[in-house]
């Protein structure tokens, strides 16, 4: 009966070795451990939020056409950050003419905002 179970259980895990993981928008950039990450990867993880938040309402549509303007890293409250800076030189309102987004070293997404800070 032991052999039974053995043999049962090895080829489950045999014939369903993983299970799919699906993750919602933006889910491909959630990082773990500490390793900076490359800006091509948080320049998309940018992009991805910044469309996000166009599809979501919280800012203007028209940011979904507008590529970045700038990236660097920058000292943040918890160490260096990524700081992303896109510009919309036909913003009305020019204290929304700069949108930054901040992530984390390793690739996090912090925050976004129009004021930089």
């Amino acid at each position: 009966m032991k052999k039974l179970i053995i043999i049962t259980a090895a080829s489950f895990v045999t014939l369903f070795p993983a299970v799919p993981a699906f993750a919602s928008e933006g889910g491909s950039c959630h990082f773990h451990g500490s390793t900076p990450a490359k800006e091509a990867v948080v320049l998309g993880c940018a992009g991805q939020r910044k469309d996000a938040l166009a599809a979501s309402g919280k800012i203007d549509a028209a940011w979904k056409t507008l590529k970045h303007d700038k990236i660097e890293q920058v000292d943040g409250k918890k160490g260096k950050e990524w700081k992303v800076t896109f510009k919309d030189p036909a913003a009305k309102d020019k204290t929304k003419e700069t949108l930054f987004v901040f992530f984390t070293l390793p690739g996090n997404f912090i925050a976004a905002n129009f004021t930089g800070q």
